[in-house]
């Protein structure tokens, strides 16, 4: 099991680095290149930069949000239901 956990994370890692490479060099370095460089061919509109990631927050912290929501109403179910066992 050991093996198979430190493969993911290794795979996770490198997975993580090419994102990471591939966003900075589109949002950060692609600008300084001349824009008939063939190096744009590679990386969609610079718009997508801005709007990619955005997105992606607001998913994540909607999704996050609703977990906690969502675990917040068990709980107060779970004290709820307690409370009416021991009142009866």
């Amino acid at each position: 099991m050991g093996a198979s956990d430190k493969s993911l994370g290794a795979m996770m890692l490198l997975v993580a680095g090419l994102v990471f490479t591939y966003y900075t060099t589109w949002a950060i370095l692609l600008p300084f290149f001349d824009a008939s460089s063939p190096i744009h061919n590679y990386f969609p509109a610079r718009e997508w930069a801005i709007r990619l990631p955005a997105f992606v927050l607001v998913v994540g912290l909607s999704g996050i949000g609703f977990f906690i929501g969502s675990t917040i109403r068990k709980e107060n179910r779970k004290k709820a239901q307690k409370a009416k066992l021991r009142a009866a």
